[in-house]
């Protein structure tokens, strides 16, 4: 039954069983749908839908209104069980209601997924599938997501799909430009731009492929503009890289053009699909040539992949291309850019660069080993730990021993010697007793036994980094739990209990108060050095967020204040789970 269902909330909300279209029915049942596919898989509490459903007045019988709500969307998505046969898509368990639907059934779920993988692609060098699979993520959405449905859920969930994409365009466009394919980019670069203006890496790209379509005027106008724009509406000047880029462009830099002629990928075309024609026979792509020409011929930087492919027969006037790493703005002072010729010895010239001595042979890195399997290790020590308990610590010489040799440990080894007269000296003068009082040197004795017992299983667990490592994550993931819980009911109350705020002081650490709020900051009421700690801040975007805050006035939503501190993704988002954004108080 749940294989034939499909959901779509990447644009409108529908659904369909098999190829029939269902009506969903009124919005506040559409958007209990919503609550239950993002969270398809997973039990979702009846108080969780109703603080997301109903984020400012929820009904008095909230329950029942839920539970009406619920069984309209059973008749819809069963439409064929009959009314006395148990619910099998949307079922109701201890803890909640549970939509049981594969998760690749919401397009959603497989936009997220389908950008984790060419990430990886991209990562592992296979630039062609990377580029497909980011189209067919891409080609998911039709519009914004969640319009209509109001309250901090539905945007939170709305602002974080938004933010993927615009990650994703930002990633397909920097494969496209790695591909040649600036000149057919340009438009669509143009068309982001407007969509997100403040973007600084998409302003990067629309540079950079103006630059190498041979429009070196307008890249350099369109670095003007953005200028102005930040200069007007936020008072501060682009970053680093871009004037580095701008820079570069009027010093008509060689290095940004592209290494060398490629042919198009054969992934799908950054056009609609509906548009896109027959492929025109392979022609030679001719990189263009910026205003200004260079001086000399520079060799490209060769990859590690083809250090021992054949070379051209004549150099190509052309540089490796700019660097697809954007790093964050004010994390440090920033690496050259990777066309530069990388410094040789005695400052010169690297191998392969004019100048330089010729590239030699390129060492490649050494493989790691792979250690023995974390079920085996954790499994070995469990079972070196239960020979101690059950020896009554008489044979934790011999584990610790077994060790020793293994890992070539002197220390483990004389610790082994230690247990081994431990064992040997209380067996052999209680043992050997002849009376049944227990004489001084006895219990002396049988308390050393009984603290060598312990400390031997103690000592066999921690020689396993491994399952330290594991109880470790094990205990923090249950602190994260923990916090993310109270963070949850703290948020509760500020909806439902606004008095809450100030009676308990939510998102106020750097207050006294009794109740834990998970670690909540209320970015326009804290005080200076809260904000200095904020995590995934620098020091430079902590100061600039408290001058804005100060200049500007207060923030109203985690967007806003990306927009205003121009913070990147990297930056924002462990932002989402800890700030919230209150109205000042009222002055007494």
């Amino acid at each position: 039954m749940s294989e034939v269902l499909r959901f779509e909330l990447l644009g409108p909300q529908r659904a369909w069983y098999a190829d029939r279209p269902l009506d969903l029915g009124a919005g506040k049942q559409r958007a209990v749908l919503a609550v239950l596919l993002l969270s398809a898989g997973r039990p979702v509490s009846i108080g969780q839908v109703i603080e997301a459903v109903w984020p400012e007045e929820p009904p008095a019988n909230g329950p029942n209104v839920v539970q009406k709500h619920v069984a309209g969307l059973r008749r819809i998505l069963e439409p064929d069980r009959s009314p006395r046969t148990p619910g099998q898509v949307l079922t109701l368990t201890d803890a909640g209601y549970l939509l049981r639907i594969p998760p690749e059934s919401v397009d959603a779920v497989r936009f997220e997924r389908g950008v984790h993988r060419a990430r990886q692609q991209h990562a592992a060098g296979r630039a062609t599938e990377a580029l497909a699979e980011l189209t067919a993520a891409l080609d998911l959405w039709q519009g914004e997501p969640f319009t209509g449905f109001p309250g901090m859920y539905f945007d939170t969930a709305r602002h974080r799909l938004v933010e993927l994409r615009a990650v994703a365009l930002e990633t397909r466009a920097e494969l496209a430009l790695e591909s040649g394919r600036h000149r057919e980019l340009v438009g669509e670069l143009v068309e982001l731009v407007a969509e997100f203006p403040v973007r600084e890496r998409l302003r990067h790209q629309l540079m950079l492929a103006l630059y190498r379509s041979g429009r070196q005027a307008e890249a350099l106008v369109a670095y003007r503009e953005f200028a102005d724009l930040l200069r007007e509406e936020h008072g501060i000047e682009p970053g680093e890289v871009l004037q580095d880029l701008h820079g570069r462009m009027l010093r008509s830099d060689a290095t940004l053009l592209p290494a060398s002629p490629q042919p198009a990928l054969t992934a799908p075309a950054l056009i609609p699909a509906d548009t896109r024609a027959a492929p025109a026979p392979a022609a030679p792509v001719v990189p263009e040539q910026p205003l200004a020409a260079p001086a000399a011929p520079v060799v490209p930087e060769q990859p590690l992949a083809a250090a021992s492919a054949v070379r051209p027969a004549q150099p190509v006037p052309a540089a490796p291309p700019v660097p697809a790493p954007w790093p964050d703005r004010g994390a440090g002072p920033l690496p050259p850019p990777a066309g530069w010729p990388p410094p040789g010895p005695a400052g010169g010239p690297a191998q392969g660069w004019p100048g330089g001595p010729p590239l030699g042979p390129v060492p490649m890195p050494a493989v790691p080993r792979r250690g023995v399997p974390r079920w085996l290790s954790i499994g070995t020590t469990v079972v070196a730990a239960l020979t101690a308990v059950a020896s009554f610590g008489f044979l934790t010489w011999l584990v610790v021993l077994l060790y020793a040799l293994w890992r070539r440990s002197w220390r483990n080894g004389l610790a082994a010697a230690c247990y081994l007269a431990v064992s040997v000296t209380c067996l052999s003068v209680i043992g050997n007793s002849d009376t049944d009082e227990v004489s001084d040197l006895e219990g002396f004795l049988i308390a050393v036994w009984l603290i060598a017992w312990l400390a031997g299983v103690v000592h066999i667990v921690l020689l396993n980094g491994r399952l330290l490592g594991w109880l470790g994550a094990h205990r923090r993931r249950q602190v994260a739990d923990d916090r993310r819980l109270r963070r949850e009911h703290a948020r509760y109350l500020l909806y439902h209990y606004p008095t809450a705020r100030g009676e308990l002081h939510i998102g106020r650490p750097d207050l006294p108060r009794a109740y834990d709020d998970g670690g909540l900051v209320d970015i326009n009421a804290v005080a200076d050095q809260v904000i200095i700690g904020l995590p995934g801040l620098s020091p430079t975007q902590a100061q600039h967020l408290m001058l804005d805050r100060r200049v500007r006035g207060p923030y109203a939503s985690m967007e806003e204040l990306a927009a205003r501190c121009l913070l990147p993704p990297a930056a924002s988002e462990p932002l989402r789970e800890v700030l919230v954004f209150l109205p000042p108080a009222p002055s007494s």
